[in-house]
């Protein structure tokens, strides 16, 4: 029996992590690769090996967002690990039939790198058309450190045309790429895809009120934006705060005045009469229960307009959730995300006038909902790998 690998993925991020492990689960194939390029990788532990060096940056997959979190990275091996990476692409994945890349230009170089001219197919969840629709080109240059976020930069263009296939993230950016010579196409949202059932009831934690999803995300910024998340909850006792905690529970710390009690599956926040609970391992059930969404997050807020929920956020320090990447997430969304500043009067205000305004509320919804588009992608994305490569060999 061939030891060689049927297929190599490889991702740059916590999301992309997840989207890639997706994949490998629909498609069952033996003798997988996964090579995780931010983080730990262990969304891929029982589908593949893992192979490169597991090694989480300050950043978390941000490095140029700021000179802050270049310069971090850069402290904590940045350069190393990447070339430990590469070598990781080359040798240990020599062979595969194919080669899978989830992220963004520079995951899919990495990728190119070791397919060795095998075929490679990219999964593009990061840049869209709608991110720069409306940017000048001054405000480009004002953003340099995010133009390769806001834009298909040219050599990620060049590199897509040698692709056998490119799958987007939106039907615009598909269509925008179609015309550049690009084998692009929308398959379906990977977001949705991800987005499943409820993982539990939370009957026995509500009450009358509309539930407000607090989705402060998985990256470092959570630290940061729960505490503000609490503080609108205070200022706005018409709705029932639960968070989705996706960090570690050792990292949930009460802010001073509130209290921290552990309830079964979860945690109680309580301050002064208001009571939010935190949960780990239900999103899902968070986010289908919602009626509006506050979130400093990126995949988990795109989940929430897709199910058109409305989406309130504000900016955080970072890494992720910056005033640059609010705004980009903010052409993406469009009136499915309300910007505010990071102020929980302000917050808890837009939160309200949602709430109240039926017609305003619609078109979020709505637009949500068109923007994200239905799930399906990887269904769809793994029969054609099954039709185009032998995995047999």
């Amino acid at each position: 029996m061939s030891h060689r690998p049927t297929l190599l993925v490889v991702s740059n991020g916590h999301a992309e992590d997840l989207f890639g492990a997706r994949l490998l689960d629909l498609l069952a194939l033996p003798r997988t690769r996964a090579l995780p390029l931010v983080g730990s990788g262990r969304a891929y532990e029982g589908l593949s090996r893992v192979i490169g060096p597991r090694t989480t940056l300050p950043s978390g997959g941000f490095p140029f967002s700021t000179p802050q979190n270049l310069r971090a990275d850069l402290q904590a091996g940045l350069v190393p690990d990447a070339l430990r990476q590469w070598r990781a692409g080359l040798l240990e994945a020599e062979g595969a039939q194919a080669v899978a890349v989830v992220g963004d230009a520079y995951a899919l170089m990495v990728g190119f790198l070791a397919a060795r001219g095998r075929p490679v197919y990219h999964l593009q969840p990061l840049v869209s058309v709608l991110y720069g629709q409306d940017m000048r080109p001054a405000d480009h240059l004002r953003q340099l450190n995010e133009i390769g976020a806001n834009l298909f930069m040219p050599w990620e263009v060049a590199l897509s045309r040698r692709a056998r296939a490119v799958f987007t993230r939106d039907a615009a950016s598909a269509a925008h790429l179609r015309a550049r010579g690009v084998r692009a196409e929308f398959a379906g949202s990977f977001a949705m895809d991800l987005l499943g059932p409820p993982e539990r009831d939370l009957s026995p934690l509500r009450d009358d009120r509309p539930l407000l999803a607090l989705l402060p995300g998985t990256r470092e910024d959570a630290r940061a934006s729960l505490p503000r998340m609490l503080e609108v909850c205070r200022a706005l006792p018409e709705m029932q705060g639960v968070a989705a905690w996706g960090r570690p529970w050792s990292e949930l710390q009460p802010p001073p005045g509130w209290t921290l009690e552990d309830v079964p599956g979860g945690a109680c926040l309580a301050r002064d009469g208001t009571r939010v609970w935190v949960l780990r391992g239900a999103f899902a059930a968070v986010v289908r229960a919602a009626r509006l969404a506050l979130g400093t997050a990126g995949t988990a807020a795109e989940q929430a307009a897709g199910l058109g929920v409305p989406v309130v956020g504000f900016p955080t320090q970072g890494p992720q959730y910056t005033e640059a990447f609010a705004r980009r997430q903010r052409r993406l969304l469009g009136e499915a995300l309300t910007l505010v500043p990071n102020d929980p009067a302000q917050v808890a205000a837009a939160l309200r006038t949602l709430l109240a305004d039926r017609a305003r509320y619609a078109a979020a919804s709505r637009a949500g909902c068109e923007r994200i588009g239905e799930g399906g992608a990887f269904e769809r994305i793994a029969a054609r790998l099954r039709r185009e490569v032998d995995f047999s060999i």
